[in-house]
């Protein structure tokens, strides 16, 4: 039985870009179906830390971000992406985003803020950054949700404590202190005790924080706006008539619906790169085994795209943006994969090397430029997999991985071979299989660096984004401590996608264009199913999330106006 239902605007996929484009076309007051092929809304936003990257917003003056900001990222971006995008698409970028931010803060529960200290990546550029550009989700109280919580992806278990409950970085600081500070303390026991309730009558925690807050956020505004949302709905075909898109062939379950769009179709979905051939295709060899991203982008929705005359864009340093993960198989059999961000690669006390044994990267650098640095290695000597390298302090302090800090528990994660135990470095570097004296050389290096604060090889240390995700209490780098005290430890880290930079070419609207550069009338594309206007470069936090959020804002611009082609 085939059903048809009419809408203004259809968005495919949930992500933050996709739930975006869908709150936007409410605001403007347009109907939408938003369409999600897995069960669960959020996408990899959910997942991540929901970092929201928009120069000149205007929570920029709350940290005293300088007024021409905008003006000092287009320089920035000039420098760090350069001819990798396009510079018409960026401008575009940065037109936008200061006004989807404020229509997102004025009109809906979707609330941000900034940082004092949130540093851009790339320090050493023209123009970067300090403050005012990253913003990030405040906490939201799922419990205003009700049923609805229940469709929020879950965050990955790995990167959570308790069996479930979420913390951000303002959480993990309090809990490590927690027995040295009353104040600490009791932040603690009122964080466990939320939760402790929590799950006496709800499957999960209700305290949402980084993605799951934006996404929880994101929902509760658009169940206030009247908005239709489906799950577990997959687009089989789009329909088009007189040129246009003019819907799509939905199925869900047995059932098969056909949606007419008056305005047109917003895919969101997330990008090309769990597509079955694409991903070996566009990614670097040896291709990721794993990836920690959502399981919803398949790349499907591109094929349909691609036969209309949609095409990817070109000129991406990388066609995807990468973080260094370890993996470990789960008591279900699923396997998790964690993403090492900033939590332990530029903690004191630790090193990272390759199979001889020797560091071939700064590990204080951003998560995309490791991974580069892990492949551009691997063509010189094997390096994937890399070994993070920590002594018994340093494990203790930071964690290491999966490992919680504190250094309790370690049996489960030594039994299974995520973490490899020595009593030397040499015993270590045989349990590895690693060249021995090249492990020692290289912590001998690092000790001497530890004592000068100056890494003479790398620079670790030398900027304020490697410093803040440093320990400030160590001195004169908190990047760089001795690498002395037994037993020593170790984690294998693989390449890791997190999400696709290169995607489907658009305009300024978002209108996804032809090889000649016309539009595909009725046919948008936003989030990771654009080409990136960072052009495959990881200059700075939330470079994902705040160009989705602002090219979802300039869809639905487009979409507003009543013959929009």
């Amino acid at each position: 039985m085939t059903e048809t239902t009419v809408f203004d605007v259809i968005v495919i996929g949930s992500g933050g870009a996709g739930m975006a484009a869908a709150l936007f076309a409410r605001l403007n007051g347009l109907s939408v179906l938003l369409v999600e092929h897995t069960q669960y809304l959020g996408g990899t936003t959910a997942f991540s830390a929901a970092t929201t990257w928009v120069p000149g917003s205007p929570l920029a003056a709350s940290v005293n971000a300088p007024a021409d900001d905008i003006e000092r990222a287009r320089v920035f971006l000039n420098q760090t992406v350069g001819n990798h995008s396009s510079a018409e698409m960026r401008e575009a970028f940065l037109r936008w985003g200061p006004q989807a931010i404020a229509r997102l803060q004025n009109e809906t529960q979707v609330q941000f803020r900034a940082r004092p200290l949130h540093p851009d990546y790339i320090q050493e550029a023209e123009g970067a950054s300090l403050c005012g550009r990253a913003l990030e989700p405040l906490p939201f109280d799922g419990r205003a949700l009700g049923k609805r919580l229940s469709l929020i992806r879950p965050p990955i278990p790995e990167f959570t404590i308790l069996g479930g409950m979420m913390i951000d970085r303002d959480d993990i600081a309090q809990l490590l202190k927690m027995t040295k500070s009353a104040s600490a303390a009791w932040y603690a026991a009122k964080l466990i005790g939320r939760y402790g309730l929590d799950r006496l009558s709800h499957e999960r925690g209700t305290r949402l924080v980084m993605g799951n807050a934006l996404i929880g956020r994101m929902l509760a505004s658009l169940d206030a706006l009247g908005a239709e949302i489906v799950t577990g709905a997959s687009v089989e075909a789009f329909t088009v008539e007189a040129g246009k898109v003019a819907g799509v062939r939905l199925r869900q379950g047995n059932a098969t619906r056909i949606i007419a769009a008056r305005r047109g179709v917003v895919m969101a979905t997330g990008g090309f790169t769990r597509h079955e051939t694409r991903r070996a295709a566009m990614l670097h060899s040896p291709t990721p085994e794993f990836s920690p991203a959502a399981p919803g982008h398949t790349g499907l929705i591109h094929d349909l795209a691609l036969a209309l005359g949609a095409q990817y864009g070109t000129g991406a340093l990388d066609a995807a943006f990468w973080a260094p993960v370890s993996v470990r198989k789960r008591p279900d059999g699923s396997m998790a994969v964690f993403t090492h961000f900033v939590l332990d690669r530029g903690k004191p006390g630790t090193i990272t090397v390759n199979s001889a044994g020797q560091r071939f990267v700064n590990e204080s650098t951003s998560y995309h430029l490791f991974v580069r640095a892990m492949y551009e290695a691997n063509a010189r000597a094997p390096s994937i997999p890399a070994y993070l390298i920590a002594d018994a302090q340093a494990l203790r302090k930071y964690g290491l991985g999966m490992v919680r800090p504190g250094g309790r528990g370690l049996k489960p994660f030594l039994d299974d071979g995520y973490l490899v135990e020595a009593p030397t470095l040499t015993s270590l570097a045989g349990k590895l299989g690693i060249d021995a004296a090249g492990l020692e050389a290289s912590v001998r290096h690092m000790n001497e660096f530890a004592k000068t604060g100056v890494d003479t090889e790398f620079g670790r240390g030398s900027t304020a984004y490697h410093r803040v995700n440093g320990d400030a209490a160590q001195q004169p780098n908190p990047n760089l401590g001795p690498i002395v005290t037994a037993p020593f430890y170790a984690v294998r880290l693989l390449p890791g996608d997190i999400g696709a930079a290169t995607g489907l070419v658009t305009d300024q609207f978002a209108r996804v264009l032809r090889a000649d550069g016309s539009a595909i009338a009725g046919l948008y594309a936003v989030g990771n199913d654009m080409q990136s206007v960072m052009g495959g470069v990881y200059p700075a936090p939330g470079i994902t999330i705040g160009p989705g959020i602002a090219f979802a804002y300039a869809a639905a611009t487009h979409l507003l106006e009543r013959n929009a082609v």
